[in-house]
């Protein structure tokens, strides 16, 4: 069994982990391929699996979040060269470690003509500034993706789960589409605390150079902030940076440890990168959302939830926390009831 997971922040390595621990309560070998800061978030939650070193895509983005799509199309010939490349690299993998199941999160070329291959995505719509380039991205899409045997959904299949338009658009990919619930590397079974230790925890990740800028605002803004704050950064691969602040600040946590600080604060402050959206809902955790600059799926996804009341929305260039964290206090969220992928569902999924 390989999984392999994008190489573009840790969202797609991170929503992974209850994927492979469903593949091991399972029976599964599981190997896996990734590159990056993936490598080391996956070689501390699973430090008994092999992991391959692979190439990733290598994204480049931009500080000035209106030009990060214009920046990204430039990189367009790169990142198929690199697709083409990992599908000539998994056919030596598939024979070096005896694959006979592959499952790809928005890796596009780890398809296989003789092993059953699944993808992993909830942008079956990829969101752009323009209908007839956001029908172009589609297209492309769903090209990559039919090369698979399957295409699972982490979302919920009703009233266009937690994504809308992103995982639910007007038409699917001709293989075979699941929604496979949301996906939580957490424990959802430990009480909801009633004593809180904090009053706002910060989660800091995603892409350079718009995480290190969001810190810079962050870490200033609650200098003068008279609250319970903890700040993770969001950095696993530099353990030893110290920032200088008068509230705790942690370059990163392990699933427990993290799980233990969110559950533990009031309010959550995120980024509202997929991933990060999944956990927080299925911690029931009342978020304000930060969208990275020039990331149309993460704007989309921040006013959709606004929209539903399941969070409050700022973007970046008018965040000013002693305005906006007071209306957390205020804000009337709706409750929701997620639907959670679970390791059992694993056995109706598997490949025919």
């Amino acid at each position: 069994m390989l999984v392999t997971p994008l190489d573009w922040g840790l969202g797609h390595a991170t929503r992974c982990i209850p994927i492979i621990k469903a593949l091991i309560i399972n029976g599964y070998h599981v190997t896996v391929a990734a590159s990056g800061k993936s490598i080391q978030l996956l070689q501390a939650e699973f430090p008994e699996i092999t992991i391959v070193d692979i190439p990733g895509y290598s994204v480049q983005y931009a500080k000035n979040g209106f030009i990060l799509p214009f920046k990204l199309m430039l990189q367009v010939p790169k990142i198929l060269r690199a697709i083409r490349h990992e599908n000539q690299l998994l056919k030596k993998l598939v024979k070096q470690y005896q694959i006979n199941w592959v499952i790809s999160d928005n890796r596009f070329g780890m398809y296989h003509a003789q092993v059953p291959c699944t993808f992993i995505t909830h942008q079956l719509t990829i969101m752009a500034p323009y209908n007839w380039l956001r029908s172009l991205l589609q297209s492309i899409n769903y090209r990559y993706i039919q090369k698979f045997n399957e295409c699972w959904v982490p979302d919920m299949g009703l009233n266009g789960g937690i994504a809308g338009m992103l995982s639910h658009p007007n038409h699917l990919p001709s293989v075979p589409v699941s929604y496979i619930g949301l996906l939580c590397r957490f424990n959802l079974t430990l009480p909801q605390q009633q004593n809180y230790q904090y009053d706002y925890c910060f989660l800091l990740s995603g892409p350079e150079p718009q995480r290190s800028l969001l810190q810079a605002m962050i870490i200033e803004q609650t200098q003068n902030i008279y609250a319970r704050i903890v700040i993770l950064l969001g950095q696993p691969q530099m353990p030893g940076v110290k920032v200088k602040s008068k509230h705790r600040v942690l370059n990163h946590a392990s699933e427990n440890e993290l799980q233990q600080i969110i559950q533990s604060s009031r309010f959550v402050i995120a980024r509202s990168g997929y991933t990060s959206v999944m956990e927080l809902l299925c911690l029931q955790k009342k978020c304000l959302f930060i969208p990275t600059p020039g990331q149309t799926e993460q704007v989309y996804l921040a006013e959709r939830l606004h929209a539903l009341k399941m969070g409050l929305m700022v973007p970046q260039h008018s965040l000013e926390l002693s305005k906006q964290l007071p209306l957390l206090e205020q804000y009337d969220f709706a409750t929701i009831q997620p639907e959670v992928f679970a390791p059992q569902k694993l056995i109706e999924l598997l490949p025919t």
